[in-house]
C-alpha cells in the first residue's frame, strides 16, 4: 500500500541510494561468505526452527544470500513457497523443489528473477506461512523496514492482515543495514526479527 499514488519519501530514497551503493561493492564471494552465516544464523530462530511452511525469496544480485537457507528448510522437510512476481507488482506464490526448478524470469526492464517453475499456488496461499521471510534494505530497532519501493510486500503484509494471518516476520539483511532509524509510514507492519551474518535480533 505504500505505493498507491503517494510519493515516495525523500528520505527513504536517500537511504535506498546508499545502502544499494554499498551492496554493489560486494564481490560474489562477499555475498556466498554471508549467505553461509546467514542460513546458520536464521536456522537458530525458534521460530524457523519450528516452522512447517516458510514464504521466502531467491536472492538476486548482491543482495544477502537466502539460496543456501532455502536448501537448509527443504531439507528439513520445510515446505518454502517462493514469490512470483504479476504485472500488478503482487506476488503469486510457488514450492521451492531445489535450486534445479527455479527459472530466470525478466520482468520488463528490471533485473530478471529467479521463480519457482512448479504449479502457481495464488496470491492467497502466503497465509498459510508460519514464517514469512522479506527482502529488505534496512531495519530499525522498531522493527521498520526499508522495501525496495515496488510495494509488492506492502501487499502480501496486507493480506496477511485481512486474513488475520501472524506469521513471524523476519528481514535478512547485512549487519550494517541495521540502522537507527527507517523513515517509517503509519500503516507500515513492523518485523519480528532481522538476521544478519553476525546473529539474529528481536525487534519491537
Amino acid at each position: 500500500m505504500g505505493h498507491d499514488g503517494r510519493a515516495d519519501d525523500p528520505d527513504k530514497r536517500t537511504l535506498r541510494r546508499e545502502i544499494l551503493a554499498v551492496r554493489n561493492r560486494l564481490t560474489a564471494g562477499d555475498v556466498r561468505e554471508t549467505a553461509a552465516a546467514l542460513a546458520d544464523r536464521a536456522l537458530g530462530l525458534p521460530e524457523l526452527a519450528r516452522a512447517r511452511t516458510v514464504a521466502a525469496y531467491v536472492s538476486v544480485g548482491s543482495e544477502p544470500g537466502t539460496l543456501a537457507l532455502l536448501d537448509a528448510l527443504r531439507a528439513r522437510g520445510v515446505r518454502v513457497l517462493l514469490p512470483v512476481l504479476l504485472p500488478d507488482n503482487d506476488l503469486d506464490w510457488g514450492a521451492y523443489e531445489g535450486e534445479g526448478s527455479l527459472v530466470r524470469v525478466r520482468h520488463g526492464g528490471r533485473m530478471a528473477l529467479l521463480e519457482p517453475a512448479g504449479a502457481r499456488l495464488g496470491p492467497d496461499a502466503v497465509t498459510a506461512a508460519d514464517v514469512v521471510l522479506l527482502p529488505g534494505l534496512a531495519v530499525d530497532a522498531r522493527g521498520m523496514r526499508l522495501g525496495r519501493g515496488g510495494g509488492s510486500y506492502d501487499r502480501v503484509l496486507a493480506r496477511l492482515e485481512r486474513a488475520g494471518a501472524d506469521p513471524v516476520l523476519v528481514v535478512l539483511l547485512y549487519d550494517t543495514e541495521v540502522v537507527r532509524r527507517v523513515p517509517g509510514e503509519a500503516h507500515d507492519r513492523p518485523v519480528h526479527a532481522v538476521v544478519t551474518p553476525s546473529g539474529v535480533r528481536r525487534l519491537r
